[in-house]
């Protein structure tokens, strides 16, 4: 019976794995993501400094949305 609780475990990782690449793949399309206001970019001489603080927390409710819809 252990091994049927392992099986569901390889497989859910599996689906996350496929959707976390057609969301790589599909990402460079969306033309706001990654340049939304918040997100933080610093450009000096020879340094430069990018951090998405606003695109994390956007991807972070909608992920939470997500799972919290396919717990129940």
């Amino acid at each position: 019976m252990a091994m049927h609780g392992l099986g569901k475990l390889i497989f859910f990782f599996g689906v996350v794995l496929v959707l976390v690449g057609g969301l790589l793949m599909v990402m460079p399309k969306i033309p706001f993501l990654g340049r939304l206001p918040g997100d933080i970019l610093i450009k000096r001489d020879h340094f430069s400094f990018y951090f998405p603080l606003t695109t994390c927390i956007v991807i972070s409710v909608v992920l939470t949305l997500i799972f919290r819809l396919f717990r129940k």
